[in-house]
Order: structure tokens, then C-alpha cells, then sequence
């Protein structure tokens, strides 16, 4: 069954690191565009980066722009996401996404959750002294 699986997640202090990753099985990942959400508790699901497939081509929302690098392992068929200068705020559950047309852009988030080809169960990311 084709799928996503992100992992990484876990508890860490402000200011910390957190690398995420969102793996494919049965599914190469090498000709979907790749995006990263979060939703915290009682907020809206928020679009965070994606990667193109076409030229790896990168987009980050100004919340995380300058703290998080998304990156991709065509070899390994996951891309990542590194966390760092970890705030409390960035406390979430972190979601990848795979869709094969949506391009790499701001638009790439404007659209709801099952418009995407492919949607990970999350991990949770805790952000506390």
C-alpha cells in the first residue's frame, strides 16, 4: 500500500534542533512535489516548505523562513525537514504531503488535505523547557 510515514518528532527545549522525516514506500517520491504542514492545537493546518521534483526547487512560509531546511533523498525516497531555533509555538504535529501537480509555491497550501495524492498520519513536535 503506498503511503507516507514522517518521523522524528519528539520533545525538545527552545532554541533546540529536530530533523523530520517523511518517507514513501510504494511510491517513488522522486516525481511528486513535497510540502511540509503543522497544526497546533486548536489552530488551522498550516503550510510550512515544499520541494519540487522538477529542479528541488524550495518554498518556505515567513514563519519558518531563515529556521527550517527542507531537503530531499531521492536515493532514500524521503525528504526532510530541519528544525532549528525551535520555539514554543513550533509546537505541533508536523504532516508531509506528495502531490504529483501542485507546484512548489505559496499555492501549494491553498488547497484542503485530500486534494493531495498522498497525505502522512504526522509526528508530533514539542517545543518546552
Amino acid at each position: 500500500q503506498a503511503q507516507l510515514v514522517e518521523s522524528g518528532g519528539g520533545l525538545v527545549q527552545p532554541g533546540g534542533s529536530l530533523r523530520l522525516s517523511c518517507a514513501a514506500s510504494g511510491f517513488s517520491l522522486d516525481y511528486f512535489n513535497i510540502g511540509w504542514f503543522r497544526q497546533a492545537p486548536g489552530k488551522e493546518l498550516e503550510g510550512l516548505s515544499c520541494i519540487s521534483a522538477s529542479d528541488d526547487t524550495t518554498y518556505y512560509a515567513d514563519s519558518v523562513k531563515g529556521r527550517f531546511i527542507i531537503s530531499r533523498d531521492n536515493a532514500k525516497n524521503t525528504v526532510s525537514l530541519q528544525l532549528n531555533g525551535l520555539k514554543p509555538e513550533d509546537t505541533a504535529i508536523y504532516y508531509c504531503a506528495a502531490d504529483y501537480t501542485l507546484k512548489c509555491a505559496s499555492t501549494y497550501f491553498g488547497v484542503g488535505k485530500n486534494q493531495y495524492d498522498y497525505w502522512g498520519q504526522g509526528t508530533q513536535v514539542t517545543v518546552s523547557s
